[in-house]
C-alpha cells in the first residue's frame, strides 16, 4: 500500500515511535506515527483517481454479463453467502452483478487498452463486460465495493482491506484461492486496479467525499448530486453509467 501512497527512487521499510522496524505481515498496521526510511528520496502519487458512485447498470449491454456472472459465481464472491434455490428456482434478491471497472469509463477502458488483459470475450457488450471484469456481490457488500470502502488485494492472498469501518464482517478475509484458478475467474490485474484506486482514494490526506446515494422518492436527486462534492465527476459517472448499460458510446470498445 506504501508502494501506491508513494514514488520511491530506492528501497524502503517502515519504523515505528520506538524505532522497531515494521515488517510486511497479514498483521494490521495499528494507528501511530510511522517513519519511512530510506537511502534515496520518495514524493506523494499524485496519480488522479476515477470517482466512482454506487452503480446498478441495466441495459441490453450488460444483461448477457449478468447472467454471465451469475451462473459462474452463484453467491457473493466475498461474504460467501450462497444464493438461495427452491424447487429450481434461483432467488437473486440481494445479490448484484458488479463491475470491477465501472462501464461509466469506458472510454479509458479503450484509451489504456484493459481489453488485452480479457481472456473471455462476451459475445456482445464489449471487452468491459466480460465476466472476468465482473463479481456476484451482495447489494450492502456491492454499495461498499463501488464506493472504494473495500477492495480485494490479489497480492496479498485476495485479501479483503476495509477503508473504513463497515457493518459487514469481511475485512481481512482471504478468499477462495481456487476460485481464482478458474479460467473465466475475475482478472487480478483489474482486481489490482480496484485496489489502487481505492488507496488513491481513502489514504491521501483527509481522503476522498463519501457520496450520498440515498435518496428518498420525490427526491431532486440532480440538484442534490449538483450540491454535494465532486458534483461535475458524478453526474458524468452518473450518465455514463446509464448511457453505456444501453448503447456502445465508444465505437473500438469490442475491438480491445
Amino acid at each position: 500500500m506504501v508502494e501506491i501512497l508513494f514514488l520511491f527512487t530506492s528501497t524502503f521499510f517502515l519504523r515505528d515511535e520506538d524505532e522497531t522496524k515494521i515488517g510486511k505481515d497479514d498483521h494490521q498496521l495499528q494507528p501511530g506515527k510511522y517513519y519511512i526510511v530510506t537511502a534515496g528520496s520518495f514524493q506523494v502519487n499524485n496519480e488522479p483517481w476515477l470517482v466512482r458512485t454506487i452503480s446498478r447498470a441495466t441495459g441490453t449491454r450488460v444483461a448477457a454479463f449478468r447472467e454471465a456472472v451469475r451462473l459462474r459465481d452463484r453467491r457473493c464472491v466475498i461474504s460467501g453467502d450462497i444464493v438461495p434455490t427452491l424447487a429450481g428456482v434461483d432467488y437473486w434478491d440481494g445479490f448484484e452483478a458488479v463491475h470491477i471497472f465501472p462501464l461509466a469509463y469506458e472510454g479509458h477502458w479503450v484509451d489504456q487498452g484493459y481489453g488485452r488483459w480479457i481472456t473471455v470475450q462476451p459475445a456482445e457488450g464489449g471487452s468491459i463486460n466480460s465476466v472476468q471484469n465482473g463479481l456476484l456481490l451482495d447489494s450492502a457488500i456491492h454499495q461498499l465495493f463501488d464506493a472504494y470502502a473495500i477492495s480485494i488485494n490479489p497480492d496479498d492472498n485476495y485479501k479483503v482491506m476495509a477503508f473504513r469501518p463497515t457493518s459487514k464482517n469481511i475485512a481481512g478475509k482471504h478468499l477462495d484461492l481456487e476460485y481464482f484458478t478458474r479460467p473465466d475467474a475475475p482478472i487480478d490485474s483489474l482486481l489490482r486496479w480496484h485496489f489502487r484506486q481505492a488507496v488513491l482514494a481513502n489514504m491521501r490526506g483527509a481522503g476522498e467525499p463519501v457520496f450520498e446515494h440515498d435518496f428518498p422518492p420525490g427526491s431532486d436527486i440532480v440538484d442534490d448530486i449538483l450540491q454535494g462534492p465532486k458534483a461535475v465527476e458524478r453526474m458524468e459517472f452518473e450518465l455514463f453509467s446509464r448511457l453505456g448499460a444501453q448503447m456502445q458510446l465508444f465505437p473500438l470498445a469490442g475491438e480491445h
